[in-house]
């Protein structure tokens, strides 16, 4: 007498969330009840597949063709059993539901759930389609619900979606739910980017890119680099200076709960200048070996001067010269020691004395002070602007509501647009008070360094400080003439004040005090002020 086969059987098992894979409501929970119910049938299971993170309206899922294809090779020699936990399990969708039903047979599987008995007559038919018309409703609503709580939290504030570079989910105290907090020590780089683009000290996307790609704590792709679109999406975040848009729900720019980075009008400044004139991207052959290539103009004809190395009998050497065409100097060589030399000696004539230095430091702490007790006369005003800019949304946002002209709505949107980012700007200053970040030392002490003696940066060595100081000290290119050396440049506005006030015989300042502030003293501050904001990276 022989003994009938044993049936086979398949488990199918799915997740739409991956974290339900280590939950009650799991893989491993779904495999246990769909095993106990074929003990129970006398089936002998032979393989389990799995979809972890996979929609109930999805077709294609991995576990799920991987096992049509395990059916349909088999087929012609063992029919399988398709056990299931769950309806649901199978799809969340009706027409998902009637696919998948219909592949699985045409595989030679038969479907089976402990939870639903699976039939072929009309009644079973309904019961099924039913039940997974139940299903889809269930994620439908689901899925409403979610949209619908994500809707409330970002309006009161909490970002829902994917956190940035440089920020993380966490719990903080006095929030409700997980909220976006900086991680450290990669989100001061990112400050220092953002800071650094908005000052003026990155020039160019380019540049932005290769301080993250030279910076060891900055994540790299897997070709060891940054991608450029990584940098655009970066400086134009707002997420990073404490806002938030969402625009398929309306949200633009709203204040957001979590730290930010960097302040609402430093990324007004970012976005100034993505969305200005183009800047010329930086020499793909400026190094540390000629750091004044680009800078140095012939003097002959005015056009920028060459280098690069030259083989010799004993060695290589370094060479600046003219590659213009027809000019008196082309093809002259000027050794880079030479030339370089004209350039220390230029460095150290453009060097203030001590005591000016002393009381530049003396009078630009008065201004200091006077912009200090004037700080609460501005947050005040802002207040009054911030009021009025509320009062003038609501008109255009009542204007907007009554109009169906799209040319109109589209005005009035860019509008709206435009008013709250000046109220976000002023709700900022407004909100600073009258106390400033950092204290005068803290401001100014990276800029006193550099105007005490600018080639400090330049005896760095790193051709991003080099490059920085260029564009700091001179208005324009160096030129050189072969028989005169360097002439004497154009200075930026800062030093042509030193330069002055030099020449006006400026001594040590008397302890009695100071006689009141000149205008020109005034706008000659001012002018080291916007330096000092650039140079404190």
């Amino acid at each position: 007498m022989t003994t009938p086969a044993i049936p086979k059987a398949v488990i199918y098992a799915r997740v739409s969330d991956p974290k339900q894979v280590t939950r009650g409501s799991g893989l491993g929970s779904q495999e246990t009840r769909c095993r106990d119910y074929a003990r129970a049938k006398g089936y002998d299971v032979v393989e389990v597949f799995r979809d972890e993170g996979a929609s109930g309206g999805m077709i294609e899922r991995p576990g799920m063709l991987t096992m049509l294809a395990f059916l349909t090779k088999h087929r012609r020699t063992t029919a399988h059993v398709v056990i299931i936990d769950d309806i649901s399990r199978l799809a969340r969708g009706l027409e998902a539901h009637i696919q998948l039903r219909t592949a699985i047979s045409a595989a030679g599987g038969k479907l089976e759930s402990p939870s639903i008995e699976f039939g072929e007559d009309s009644d079973s038919m309904l019961v099924e389609n039913l039940l997974a018309s139940v299903s889809q409703h269930q994620r439908q609503k689901n899925a409403e619900q979610t949209k619908n709580r994500m809707q409330a939290r970002a309006s009161n504030g909490y970002w829902g979606f994917s956190p940035p570079i440089g920020y993380r989910y966490d719990r903080v105290a006095g929030h409700s739910g997980k909220v976006l907090v900086p991680v450290q020590p990669l989100a001061s780089v990112i400050t220092e980017a953002l800071e650094g683009f908005a000052s003026g000290r990155f020039e160019t996307q380019a540049e932005v890119q290769r301080f993250l790609e030279r910076d060891p704590i900055f994540p790299n792709n897997r070709s060891g680099g940054v991608h450029p679109q990584k940098v655009t999406q970066i400086l134009s975040q707002v997420l990073y200076a404490g806002h938030m848009s969402v625009p398929e729900w309306g949200m633009y720019r709203i204040p957001a709960k979590h730290e930010k980075l960097i302040s609402y009008e430093t990324f007004l400044k970012i976005e100034e200048r993505l969305h200005g004139r183009p800047v010329a991207p930086a020499r793909a052959d400026t190094n540390e070996d000629f750091p004044l290539r680009g800078f140095v103009n012939c003097a002959c004809c005015d056009r920028p001067m060459t280098a690069a190395w030259a083989k010799g009998r004993n060695g290589r050497y370094a060479y600046y010269w003219c590659f213009t065409k027809g000019c008196e100097q082309a093809r002259k060589n000027i050794r880079k020691e030479t030339l370089e030399a004209n350039f220390d000696r230029l460095l150290d004539s453009v060097r203030p004395t001590q005591e000016l230095l002393f009381a530049a430091h003396a009078m630009l702490k008065v201004l200091w002070e006077q912009r200090e007790s004037s700080a609460k006369e501005k947050a005040a005003h802002a207040a009054r602007e911030l009021q009025a800019i509320e009062r003038k949304t609501e008109q255009l946002v009542a204007r907007l509501v009554e109009t169906d002209n799209r040319a109109v709505i589209s005005a009035y949107e860019a509008q709206l647009q435009k008013l709250q980012d000046r109220k976000n700007l002023l709700a900022e200053k407004a909100a600073s008070g009258s106390k400033p970040r950092k204290s005068f030392e803290e401001s100014f002490r990276t800029a006193f360094a550099f105007l005490s003696n600018p080639r400090v940066l330049w005896d760095s060595g790193k051709i991003e400080h080099r490059r920085k100081i260029l564009r700091l000290l001179f208005g324009g290119r160096v030129q050189y003439d072969i028989s005169g050396g360097l002439r004497t440049p154009q200075t930026t506005k800062l030093f042509k004040a030193f330069q002055e006030f030099a020449n006006d015989d400026s001594r040590m300042a008397r302890p009695k005090g100071f006689e009141p502030l000149t205008p020109r003293f005034v706008v000659w501050c001012s002018i080291q002020l916007s330096y000092g904001r650039i140079l404190r990276s």
